[in-house]
């Protein structure tokens, strides 16, 4: 665990496409900072058990992002999705409960305003909830100042994380052919792929990490 433990980064967030540009954001901010990103797509083994498998991730990262935004009542179902509450929920008792390394773990908790979580989850007040304000560039500030803060790494700025963002989303469309990736609704193993062969053409410059 050791070394993988320390890198990779717990992703809970929305899967929908509403929020697709701010998870591939978030998912190249990652990276970029030198880190792993680790969710639930990333394996398509339908015979494991969904809790089992969030369950395994959390357990093999240090570091985890929660966005517990989506809050509204779905349009089909009629409720609203808990599944991001009940993942921060495993997260913080593997952080409380674990022995070490488990007790090492730390979490940023995203929001769309910083205190609306308080009509609905109000358990986690004492949280430092960031608000990303539905937009790609804030989700990437708030992790660049985050992962500074607690990973004790020298990281690139937000400012020039976003700006290699934006240089990466204009290849989006010849890196997904060049790669075969289906541009329009590319697999988490495709935006991976994406964006580990921009990296390995684009990078950073002096990082001390």
């Amino acid at each position: 665990m050791s070394g993988q433990y320390e890198t990779n980064i717990f992703v809970n967030c929305p899967f929908d496409a509403d929020y697709r540009p701010i998870f591939d954001a978030i998912l190249f901010a990652i990276y970029d900072c030198g880190f792993r990103p680790r969710c639930a797509l990333e394996d398509e083994d339908s015979s494991q058990i969904r809790v089992h498998k969030i369950r395994d991730l959390i357990g093999t990262s240090q570091f985890a992002i929660h966005d517990i935004s989506r809050v509204q009542m779905d349009a089909i179902s009629g409720f609203p999705r808990f599944n991001m509450p009940l993942e921060l929920g495993m997260f913080l008792g593997a952080k409380w409960f674990g022995a070490p390394p488990q007790d090492s773990k730390n979490c940023l908790i995203l929001d769309t305003e910083r205190y609306r979580f308080q009509q609905f989850l109000s358990d986690i007040s004492g949280q430092d909830i960031r608000a990303h304000d539905d937009d790609p560039n804030r989700a990437v500030t708030q992790i660049r100042n985050w992962l500074n803060t607690f990973s004790q790494r020298r990281l690139p700025s937000a400012r020039r994380i976003i700006s290699r963002y934006e240089a990466f989303r204009k290849q989006w469309v010849k890196l997904a052919r060049k790669l075969s990736v289906d541009e329009d609704e590319p697999t988490f193993r495709d935006v991976e792929e994406l964006i580990y062969h921009w990296l390995d053409q684009n990078p950073l410059r002096g990082r001390r990490i």
